[in-house]
């Protein structure tokens, strides 16, 4: 279980694909293993046959630690060839920077060890080196939030047929399939996509292994679609220029109080689905006052990605944002 947002990945790994390549798997990766810092952590291993009471402090992949604790008879032989805490001193143990340290223990009685971390600081330092590649660069990275169906991938189509596709590469994120990356590769445009299995959110390893395969040139713009879905997104950044939260009318228009934080921490709104509004109960103004009551600066854009109604102003602000 993910500590930060909750989303369990039985296999822990994520995939990345080229669509155009009937679903290749480029690269596999282990997309929370970026989520937490390990404590005193080093490889080694035991060949021989020994007798001593130890606890080992195991934590794994999902950012759990088990607690072993073998009585003073156990003999046994065994190899670590995988990093784990270690705590051979009772009552003594090393942490990581920024963990903290927590038990209790007595004499030579073996301790029960909690170590906790910033769960987010290795996400935040491969955002940063994300940013600092797109920036010298000079590219415009968005990263496209909604819940399922809000119609990011169809904004995504009619965005492309409208702007220079020699200048666009994508990020197509899911937790199965490549549907939606073969959607946007028949655009003509370059796509890899990422495959989060049962993780709920892309993450900024997952994008800095995906941007690898893509190669995107100088001054590119790089749309990133990340897996549907309004909470655990908003807490990881990708490194991107600008986080462009969608909504369509369908959804109402109390989902920015509902979900606070992607709006919150969102630059741009897309209110999508416009050509529904005769026919459904929503209120744009209505969903605008919410969000800016949560977020004042956020800038709205009310399009339709049927009709194609509102692209000009959208198209307009990205191509200005793209100089």
């Amino acid at each position: 279980m993910c500590d930060t947002c909750g989303c369990h990945e039985e296999e822990g790994s994520y995939r990345i694909i080229r669509p155009e390549q009937q679903g290749e798997v480029l690269l596999t990766g282990n997309g929370h293993d970026l989520n937490h810092q390990k404590a005193h952590t080093h490889p080694h291993s035991h060949d021989q046959e020994h007798t001593h009471p130890h606890s080992h402090d195991q934590e794994h992949d999902d950012g759990r630690v088990q607690y072993h604790n073998h009585p003073d008879d156990h003999t046994h032989s065994h190899s670590h060839d995988h990093e784990h805490l270690h705590a051979h001193n009772p009552g003594q143990v090393t942490a990581g920077e920024g963990s903290r340290v927590t038990g209790e223990g007595t004499g030579g009685s073996s301790r029960r060890v909690r170590v906790e971390v910033d769960v987010m600081q290795r996400n935040n330092l491969i955002a940063a080196r994300n940013r600092g590649y797109f920036e010298a660069r000079e590219m415009l990275a968005l990263n496209l939030v909604s819940s399922p169906g809000s119609g990011k991938t169809a904004i995504l189509e009619r965005t492309i047929s409208l702007m220079d596709r020699e200048r666009i590469c994508v990020i197509e994120g899911d937790q199965q399939t490549a549907l939606d990356g073969q959607r946007i590769r028949a655009t003509g445009v370059p796509v890899v996509q990422v495959n989060t299995g049962n993780g709920c959110h892309l993450d900024a390893e997952m994008v800095n292994r995906a941007v690898r395969e893509l190669n995107p040139p100088v001054r590119s713009v790089l749309l990133i679609e990340n897996v549907g879905n309004l909470v655990c997104p908003a807490l990881f950044d990708l490194g991107e220029s600008y986080r462009v939260v969608i909504i369509s009318v369908t959804e109402g228009d109390d989902k920015p109080l509902k979900y606070p934080n992607m709006f919150r921490t969102s630059h741009v709104c897309l209110i999508n689905k416009t050509d529904l509004l005769p026919y459904v109960d929503c209120d744009p103004e209505q969903l605008k006052t919410a969000a800016r009551s949560v977020n004042p600066k956020l800038l709205f854009f009310e399009v339709s990605a049927r009709t194609g109604e509102g692209f000009e102003r959208w198209i307009s602000w990205l191509s200005k944002a793209c100089q």
